[in-house]
């Protein structure tokens, strides 16, 4: 597979992730020790990962596990386990 190919690949996959929120509403938030304990459980997990904050840096993180997104955020960035498919997105919204 190119890197082209691999790269739309991802990004249907982070697609499919949030058409899978829109359409069925779950969005669970969770302590970063918990988002850990979860990609653990995970084989090589896809994490869409985007920076944000206004007046602090923020790293907010969502993954799809067992059909519920879970997402966390961290001042700081998280340590991923190798297997991760990590996708860089612009921005993740998340309601309040």
């Amino acid at each position: 597979m190119t890197s082209t190919a691999a790269t739309h690949a991802a990004l249907a996959a982070a697609a499919a992730i949030a058409n899978a929120i829109k359409a069925s509403g779950t969005l669970v938030h969770v302590e970063t020790e918990a988002f850990h304990t979860i990609l653990a459980k995970m084989k090589a997990p896809l994490v869409v990962m985007a920076e944000g904050g206004v007046f602090a840096k923020k790293y907010l993180y969502l993954v799809s596990y067992k059909g519920l997104a879970f997402h966390t955020k961290s001042a700081t960035p998280l340590y991923l386990p190798s297997d991760t498919e990590l996708i860089q997105a612009k921005k993740i919204w998340m309601p309040d």
